[in-house]
């Protein structure tokens, strides 16, 4: 078994590297329980319905330009492409990049105190009738 350390992902939001100030980023993919139990059964049963996802990321925050500000702030109430994978290496079937389209819905620009480190967390919604893919190629 091969286990990995989380230190070196790679966090693409509208074709910009934001890797270097990413702190973490969490990607649900999760599918509606759609319950299709009928009379005569004993259970329940269930299918899946549609794909959804909020994706959930935490950055060091930088106001320069092509930084975590300018790239959020331009891309505010609208729908990019956010691609993450688990390393900066390139795409293989040991480094798979998952990309969907998401709604940058909302945005906190500030969200320390005084004194600490500038930072912000960003939740967006998956906005992307194709769902979530995983890319293992090249």
């Amino acid at each position: 078994m091969t286990t990995h350390a989380f230190v070196d992902a790679r966090v693409e939001v509208n074709s910009v590297d934001l890797s270097e100030w990413n702190t973490g980023v969490t990607l649900p993919i999760e599918f509606d329980e759609l319950d299709d139990s009928a009379m005569g059964d004993t259970g329940r049963s269930r299918i899946a319905g549609v794909q959804d996802s909020n994706l959930s990321a935490s950055w060091n925050q930088d106001f320069a330009a092509s930084a975590v500000d300018a790239t959020i702030y331009a891309a505010l109430g609208t729908v990019v492409v956010v691609k993450v994978r688990p390393t900066s290496a390139a795409i293989a079937a040991t480094n798979p990049e998952y990309v969907g389209s998401y709604l940058i819905s909302k945005y906190s620009p500030f969200a320390s105190s005084f004194g600490d480190l500038a930072k912000t967390d960003t939740e967006w919604p998956l906005s992307d009738p194709d769902g979530i893919d995983r890319d293992t190629s090249a």
